[in-house]
């Protein structure tokens, strides 16, 4: 994932760079500005990926929580109610 997420727009910044040093004339600029652009894509669509998934796992955390309020009659985070208590093995 580290390769995906890194090392894969490093080495097209890199890359980039190559293109540059190797051709002294615009066409190694525009190399250049090439690298850097599909770098920075890569490293753009792998945040909003991330963002994406965060966003999943949040609506399956809430999920889970309403499917505990059904059968509690409270949220998971909350303390039950005085009146809703479970005897605990001794009561």
């Amino acid at each position: 994932m580290i390769a995906v997420r890194y090392v894969l727009p490093g080495v097209i910044l890199l890359a980039g760079v190559v293109a540059l040093l190797v051709s002294d004339t615009l066409t190694g600029l525009e190399g250049l500005a090439m690298g850097i652009g599909v770098a920075a894509s890569v490293l753009l669509l792998n945040v909003l990926y991330r963002v994406g998934v965060k966003g999943d796992l949040e609506r399956d955390d809430e999920e889970a929580a309403r499917v505990f309020y059904d059968e509690h009659g409270h949220w998971p985070d909350e303390e039950p109610p005085a009146g809703r208590r479970r005897a605990g093995p001794s009561g």
